[in-house]
């Protein structure tokens, strides 16, 4: 559902992806990030996880095929919830934040297999999304 608040800034209103609290609940309560994906393929919270942990052990092929699922389910639930390409999808709305770490996942194994325009892509779209998501997620 995309919060409609009026913008002193003149700018596009922040975007907020629905809550799955199944998918939620069951990912935070530590159910195997396969089975999450598996019984909730539209929550790309999931992906992410998924994403995350195959870098982390260096099976970059994998991440990148992950975070782009993640990627892709956070942008057709973004457009479901009026989004047009451009404008705010705050970090701050927990819900956003598993389309953010896949696009940041994405991001990160594009730049690790040299898809550098991919990787840039993804930098900049984080970027313009969220400045809290790029911040954070590059700490991290």
């Amino acid at each position: 559902m995309t919060r409609m608040t009026q913008n002193l800034l003149g700018g596009l209103p922040p975007t907020e992806l629905p809550d799955h609290p199944g998918a939620r609940k069951a990912l935070e309560g530590g159910l195997d990030p396969f089975e999450v994906a598996a019984r909730h393929p539209d929550y790309p919270a999931a992906w992410a996880e998924l994403a995350d942990r195959a870098f982390a052990t260096g099976s970059v092929i994998d991440s990148y095929a992950f975070a782009r699922t993640g990627y892709h389910r956070g942008l057709d639930q973004l457009r479901r919830a009026g989004w047009r390409g451009q404008g705010p999808v705050p970090w701050e709305h927990e819900p956003n934040r598993g389309f953010l770490r896949a696009l940041h996942a994405l991001g990160r194994a594009a730049a690790a297999i040299g898809e550098d325009d991919e990787a840039e892509r993804c930098r900049t779209f984080l970027r313009d999304s969220s400045p809290t998501a790029a911040d954070t997620l590059n700490a991290s």
